[in-house]
């Protein structure tokens, strides 16, 4: 079924210690790691001993939904799967009572936990600009912090010093909001993404616990490897001890890029010497890309300072190799990614499977404008998620009160949406309410609902009411529909494109009513949040096709028959930020051998060689910029160079020479000069 190669049936077929599957770009790791569940299936391996984790849901349901069907297993008998949060929160909720932990804990996603964060700082004085002093990080840059300080180990100022140097001088009172923020969550029974890692690696550890959940699973088979940081390190190996056989680790070292989570490539590069008598698999026979583009990218990454050696060999014969052009700036290279684009167009490639991709989001600002002008539909990847739109969390929140009505986050973005009620008015209204201490919606008719402008009374009553009457008694639908009726009014009176919005409502409430429960629910949505809302949607579009921008964090797992990339110069790749370290740089040179191996038959690559500081502007400031310095002579040699407009780039003793036209240019604007003042 599942038609491996030799190396992959290797993987496929392993018996007897742990595994390690280096799977380079495009040669088939999904297919790898698929057939060999089905082939623990076969071997007789129960299902649910079985425990497949990844970093998307979908991912572990494709997956196993794949590998059951080809073992064969009965209905109902599937592995466990998932991402790690998802997984630790199945495990943390059967354990809760073991673990100290509240049974009707809530987990919030990360946009609502920097709001958190941010009601903290206001409280500690650092979102007071006089109190302060001076510039202060603000509430994204504090979660930032938290998390990759919780996730690696670090010390706080190491984290603060590699990652926002800026606010070095003030680690002291970032440490007392952190320290706040715990103990807020504390009180609250709130836990975060974090905190779901943290209390699985508690439990692994526990002298009582650990054994019974390393027990649960014979084989533990863990996606994209290279990318868990220090927290799920220490629970896969809590779940296979060393010298356990049971392990299976799939990944790629040059495809580590996301450092900014956390995640280090050292943890798969020092995986053999963690698990003694490790099995390293290595897969380089690539489906996706030709070999004139696998030579490049392979050349790029032979320059980290570490790194496992594999060269990727293309089973897709021919292919030209990947050009090179030199833009005079960024209008230029704008002007260039368009030729080119709507020449591949009219060679039959569809704008739907070619790529632009940059190292930032804003890396394509100019070329939207380009795009635009010349009438080219584009779509842009990392634009702005399901949980961040403001309706959506506007219900969550609701569901979230109906759920803990202690939820402080969920209170004081639900007052600033009554008429006339502010941060300062909100803030008020939840120091009577006193969520310290028991049943606050007991406290609301007293002072709490005194302290509203009087626009604010009836609709704040009204959801205030809708909460009670939700109670956790009723049925989950009913629940779902009194808090979908109550803020209904709010967001048609808020927004003025109420209808697509509230069309979101509806379908968040109708999926609510056939899940358990409103906290499962409202967990499992944080957890596997939709991509897009219906107040995305805009007019009807008559296009047909349409072209991919994308980061290429973005764009990792994609991949497209032609692709762009943009700004390969210093400063973009490797960025500024990345080049103080030999980690980071090698972080870096990941990148863009990510980038390049998005491409099947055609990868270009632009230079701007100058960069203005005012690209929308008419004054002429600007600076000069260097190629990246990933391309070294060996990388150059497997491009066509180009100057952009001026077909191909000869070396410079091609040009000119003894005996013929050289210096006739410079004669002539000589000439040129000298007439004007004749």
């Amino acid at each position: 079924m599942f038609g491996l190669n030799e190396e992959q049936r290797r993987a496929v077929e392993h018996d007897g210690g742990p595994l390690l599957v280096l799977a380079g770009a495009g040669t088939g790791k999904t297919t790898t790691l698929t057939a060999r569940v089905a082939r623990l299936l076969e071997r007789g391996v129960p299902a649910h001993r079985v425990l497949l984790l990844t970093f998307t849901r979908r991912a572990a349901r494709e997956m196993l939904g794949r590998a059951t069907a080809a073992a064969g297993t009965r209905r109902g008998q599937v592995p466990w799967g998932g991402t790690f949060h998802s997984v630790a929160h199945r495990v943390i909720a059967a354990n809760a009572a073991a673990l100290g932990l509240p049974g009707g804990f809530a987990v919030l996603d990360p946009s609502d936990a920097a709001d958190l964060l941010d009601l903290v700082r206001e409280e500690q004085g650092l979102a007071d600009p006089a109190r302060a002093g001076r510039r202060t990080p603000r509430k994204g840059t504090l979660l930032d912090l938290y998390s990759r300080t919780v996730n690696t180990g670090r010390a706080l100022s190491d984290t603060v010093a590699e990652a926002a140097p800026w606010c070095a001088d003030l680690v002291g009172p970032i440490r007392e909001i952190f320290t706040a923020y715990i103990a807020r969550k504390r009180a609250r029974a709130l836990l975060d993404f974090d905190d779901l890692l943290l209390y699985w690696r508690a439990a692994v550890r526990d002298d009582r616990l650990g054994p019974r959940l390393a027990g649960l699973f014979d084989q533990v088979l863990v996606d994209e490897y290279q990318d868990v940081n220090q927290l799920q390190v220490d629970i896969v190996r809590g779940l296979c001890p060393p010298g356990a056989a049971g392990l299976t680790a799939v990944g790629d070292d040059a495809q580590a890029v996301y450092g900014f989570r956390g995640a280090s490539a050292r943890h798969i590069l020092d995986l053999p010497d963690a698990f003694p008598g490790t099995t390293v698999v290595r897969l380089v026979r690539n489906y996706r890309s030709t070999q004139p583009i696998l030579d490049l990218a392979d050349s790029v990454w032979s320059g980290a300072s570490r790194r496992y050696a594999k060269t990727l060999v293309a089973t897709t014969p021919g292919g030209a190799r990947p050009e090179l052009v030199d833009c005079d700036d960024e209008a230029t290279q704008s002007d260039e990614v368009c030729r080119r684009i709507l020449d591949a167009r009219e060679r039959g490639v569809r704008l739907r499977d070619q790529a632009v991709l940059f190292r930032a989001g804003r890396g394509s600002d100019l070329l939207e404008l380009e795009l635009t002008r010349r009438r080219i539909p584009y779509v842009k990847y990392g634009g702005m998620r399901y949980l961040e739109a403001a309706h959506v969390k506007d219900l969550l929140a609701l569901c979230r009160l109906a759920d803990n009505d202690r939820d402080e986050t969920a209170w004081f973005r639900l007052l600033q949406l009554l008429d006339g009620v502010g941060p300062a008015t909100a803030r008020r209204v939840l120091d009577a309410l006193d969520l310290d201490r028991r049943d606050p919606l007991s406290r609301w008719d007293g002072r709490a609902a005194e302290l509203l402008p009087s626009t604010a009374r009836g609709p704040g009553d009204a959801l205030v009411g809708a909460v009670r009457a939700a109670g956790p008694t009723r049925p989950t639908a009913e629940r779902a529909e009194l808090l979908r009726a109550a803020l209904a009014p709010l967001v048609t009176a808020r927004y003025a494109d109420a209808g697509p919005r509230i069309a979101d409502l509806d379908r968040l409430a109708e999926a609510a009513a056939t899940s358990g429960d409103l906290r499962t629910f409202i967990v499992e949505l944080a957890l596997d949040p939709p991509r897009s809302t219906g107040a995305d949607a805009g007019p009807a579009a008559v296009d047909e096709d349409w072209l991919v921008l994308s980061t290429v964090h973005s764009a990792k797992g994609l991949e497209w028959e032609v692709v762009h990339v943009l700004h390969v110069t210093e400063g973009s790749f490797p960025s500024d930020m990345g080049v103080s370290t030999a980690d980071g740089l090698d972080e870096e040179r990941r990148l863009l051998h990510v980038a390049l191996t998005r491409a099947r038959r055609s990868l270009h690559l632009y230079a701007p060689l100058r960069y203005h500081h005012h690209p929308r502007g008419r004054d002429d400031r600007h600076g000069w910029a260097q190629r990246s310095r990933f391309l070294d002579e060996t990388a150059l040699s497997c491009c066509h160079r180009t100057v952009a407009g001026a077909g191909p780039l000869l070396p410079a003793e091609s040009v000119g020479g003894p005996g013929d036209a050289a210096g006739r240019p410079a004669a002539a604007v000589a000439a040129e000069l000298d007439a004007l003042w004749t």
